[in-house]
Order: C-alpha cells, then sequence, then structure tokens
C-alpha cells in the first residue's frame, strides 16, 4: 500500500456545478477506516449484495453441469463464464414453494420475497419484503443509496396482467414492505442522473444537461485537487474511474444523439436508450459497476426482462418472441431458440462479473467484495413449475466464496435458504427467511475474521 499525503474519508465528492461524484475505495481512506475501527475487509465497507433476474426459466437440459462438485466441463448455456468460473457457483435443487400455482407473477413476485402473493387484480396487493431490502436497512444505511432498482423494460404494465394477478408482481422485483413494490429504472440516463446528478424533475434534467457538456468537466478542478493529495497507485485508481465514467456517459450522449437523428417515430424508446438490447444491458451493467466501485450503493436489482416479454432478438438470430418460445410443447427447434436467449442473457452476466474481477478495490477486487445472484423464478416454463431453478452466485463475499463449484441437493431445497446465506455473508443478521429452513449449506467457506 502506498501512503498518501493525508487520510481521507470513505465518503469523499468531487463537486462541481449541479454534481457530486462520489469516489472509489482508495488506499488514502483505509487508514482511516482502520482508525475507525475497521479493516479492509469489514463487512460494512467492503461487501455489496446483487440481484439479475432472468425472466421465464430455462432449459435446464443445456443449463445444469454434470458434476456434482466441480464446476467442470460448462453445459452449453453456461459457456460464456468461462473465463469467470472460478469465481461462479451453480447451485441445483432449489425451489419455490410459494411461488405456486405457477404463473409468470408469483415467479417474479416470489424470486426476491420467497413469499406467496395475494391474489388479486386491484391495489390491495401483499407480498413481503424482498431480501435486498432485507440488506438494504442494514448494510445501505451509510451510502448515498441505500439500494437501486433497475431494468430493461421501459414501460411498465398496469392492471391484471396473469391469471387474476395485478401487474404490479410482474413489474417489480423489489418491496420495501408487504405492500410497498419499489419501481425500476430503465432509462440509462436517468440512472446516470441518479448517481451522480443532483435529480429534480425531467425539464430540470435537462436544462442541467444543457448547461455543462458532460459530468466530469464540471468537477474538473476539484478532481485536480484531489489529485495533488493521492499517492501514484490512488491517482491511477481515480484516473481509471473517472475514465470509466466518462465513457459510460459518452455512450449514453451517444444512443441520445441517435435517437434525435433517427427520422423514424419511435414512441416506446425515449432519448438516450440504445436501440440493441445487448449495447442497452451493458450500459446497465456498466452503471452498476460505477455504482459499487463509488459505494453509492451496496445493494442492487436487475430485472433483464419482465415476466411473459414478447421481445425478439434478432441480433443473435432469435426473431421468434420470447414468452411463446417458452411454451414450446417439447418442440426440439422451439427448445433451442429459447436456450440461445438464455446462453445470451448468460452472457452480458458474465462480462458484467469479468468487469467486476477487472475493477481492483483494496487488498483485492470489486468482485471481490461482492455477491450476485443471477437466476429465475421458474424452472421449466413449459410446464410453469417452480423447483430445480436455474441459479447462479458469483463474487467473493470478502474471502468467503470459493467459486468453480457446482452444488446440488438430493431433495428440493428452498431458494430462501440461499437468501439467507448471503444475508449473513454481507453482515445482515436474521433468524429466518421466508420458508428458510436455515442458511444454505456448503456455498461458503468458514472463516474467522
Amino acid at each position: 500500500m502506498i501512503v498518501s499525503k493525508r487520510h481521507l474519508p470513505r465518503r469523499t465528492f468531487l463537486r462541481g456545478m449541479g454534481t457530486m461524484l462520489a469516489l472509489p475505495l482508495l488506499d488514502a481512506m483505509l487508514p482511516a477506516l482502520t482508525a475507525q475501527g475497521q479493516t479492509s475487509a469489514s463487512p460494512a465497507k467492503l461487501r455489496r449484495l446483487g440481484f439479475v433476474y432472468m425472466p421465464m426459466g430455462s432449459d435446464l437440459t443445456r443449463w445444469t453441469p454434470s458434476g456434482d462438485s466441480l464446476l467442470g466441463d460448462l453445459p452449453p448455456t453456461l459457456e460464456p463464464l468461462a473465463s469467470v468460473r472460478e469465481q461462479v457457483t451453480a447451485v441445483s435443487n432449489l425451489e419455490l414453494r410459494n411461488a405456486y400455482p405457477g404463473t409468470h407473477a408469483t415467479s417474479n413476485a416470489a424470486f426476491l420475497s420467497a413469499a406467496r402473493a395475494k391474489l388479486t387484480e386491484s391495489t390491495d396487493y401483499y407480498l413481503g419484503t424482498t431480501v435486498d431490502q432485507l440488506a438494504a436497512k442494514q448494510i445501505g444505511r451509510e451510502t448515498q443509496l441505500p439500494s437501486l432498482e433497475l431494468a430493461m423494460d421501459l414501460l411498465a404494465t398496469v392492471g391484471q396482467c396473469d391469471n387474476g394477478y395485478a401487474c404490479v408482481y410482474q413489474n417489480n422485483l423489489s418491496w420495501s414492505s408487504p405492500t410497498t413494490p419499489l419501481p425500476a429504472e430503465a432509462h440509462p440516463r436517468l440512472v446516470f442522473e441518479t448517481l451522480f446528478g443532483d435529480g429534480g424533475t425531467p425539464e430540470q434534467r435537462q436544462a442541467a444537461l444543457q448547461r455543462r457538456a458532460s459530468l466530469l468537466d464540471s468537477v474538473l478542478d476539484d478532481f485536480h485537487r484531489l489529485q495533488n493529495q493521492l499517492g501514484a497507485t490512488d491517482r491511477e485508481r481515480v484516473n481509471s474511474y473517472l475514465e470509466t465514467v466518462r465513457e459510460v456517459e459518452r455512450r449514453i450522449q451517444q444512443a441520445e444523439a441517435t435517437a434525435r437523428d433517427n427520422p423514424l417515430p419511435d414512441l416506446d424508446r425515449p432519448v438516450g436508450v440504445p436501440a440493441s438490447y445487448a449495447e442497452h444491458a451493458r450500459l446497465m451493467f456498466d452503471l452498476q459497476v460505477l455504482a459499487l466501485q463509488g459505494d453509492i450503493t451496496r445493494v442492487i436489482t436487475f430485472q433483464l426482462a419482465r415476466e411473459t416479454s414478447n421481445r425478439t432478438y434478432p441480433e443473435i438470430g432469435v426473431p421468434e418472441a420470447h414468452h411463446p418460445l417458452t411454451h414450446h410443447g417439447n418442440d426440439p427447434q422451439k427448445i433451442a431458440q429459447m436456450a440461445k436467449i438464455n446462453r445470451f442473457h448468460v452472457s452480458l452476466f458474465a462480462e458484467f462479473v469479468a468487469k467486476l474481477k477487472a475493477t481492483p478495490e483494496a487488498d483485492g477486487t470489486l468482485l471481490d467484495h461482492s455477491l450476485y445472484l443471477y437466476g429465475s423464478g421458474m424452472g421449466n416454463p413449459n410446464v410453469h413449475d417452480h423447483v430445480n431453478l436455474p441459479i447462479l452466485v458469483a463474487g467473493g463475499a470478502a474471502g468467503r466464496m470459493r467459486g468453480g463449484r457446482h452444488l446440488t441437493f438430493a431433495e428440493p431445497t428452498p431458494l430462501a435458504n440461499l437468501h439467507l446465506a448471503l444475508l449473513e455473508k454481507v453482515g445482515v443478521q436474521v433468524e429466518s427467511f421466508a420458508d428458510s429452513q436455515g442458511p444454505l449449506a456448503g456455498l461458503f467457506e468458514p472463516i474467522h475474521i
């Protein structure tokens, strides 16, 4: 570690006109944390928890690894994870009992709550507090945003969506109470402004954008002042972080310019959203990297698509709508097309995990200090079951997780057991969660800190 000229508090910001930019964890901050009785492996400072939802299950024959312990030869859908396999564990035979009678609405609703959704088409909906929000109430208390809710679908549906269930169950992954769903944001510019700007109305945000060419230009003076107070390692780290912020902002501005220059009407896609699903998703993942790196939030949920989504994926050779493909009736061609979508989603997650792994932080990487759960609330979508869910866990949890494995259980095991284990490993102690039977065994290595 290079000792800097001064000790900086963890909550150090660059400030400019209408802008406050959080910084990543620097060596110059670690002595200050130690002085406060916290080490570089402190649960409150370095543990983050994220969830990525994949809708409508998977073709489990192409998803499930063959081995029962090591994550050896990757099955076709998981092949994109090859470069990060040592940081990933696949978990088989988990179930969501409270998602039955077996609907798309209950799949989404139960994924993070493990609770039974009230059957209603009206506003008297009732579910349960989700696992991310239990974490946010503790590890999110010291951050700018206790949690961040993201999605890929720009338009929320209303009314009755699925077999008598209100659309709110499909629109929202995260619930801060049984009656309070938390809407997710899908527009990259609005997420960017939430993370780095002062917010305000859409008109105020637009005016702020016109007043400044870029976010970094507005904090340049503060940036140069800070650079003179840091050691060489920290200067390089800040430079890298700010270059990433600038690149994300450039991509958002490019998407906005493309949308403005496009003469064709596009009423469903607000200005600033890339036309390509992959580029949109990559932007949303990159914003998560920045949010975690800057310690703007420590808890994130991200919905890759809504249940019953009819999105097509021509960029990977799937022009058919996703939802009808999942009702494949065991047609091999439809199953193969559905599996292409599953693999595509996994490939985007793999890129994200690789970026976390490549981002230095303290005595390791951003991935070392994070835990991410990737998966679906549905197993076999053709029959709408909620057993043998496709589930991955990625990260290090400050040295507490050993990856490169496949855990499979002899009997169906509640997904809530996994949620309980994740909470425990990021320092959130609760006795039980939904229908849990205890923290999931075997996922984490015993460690004494």
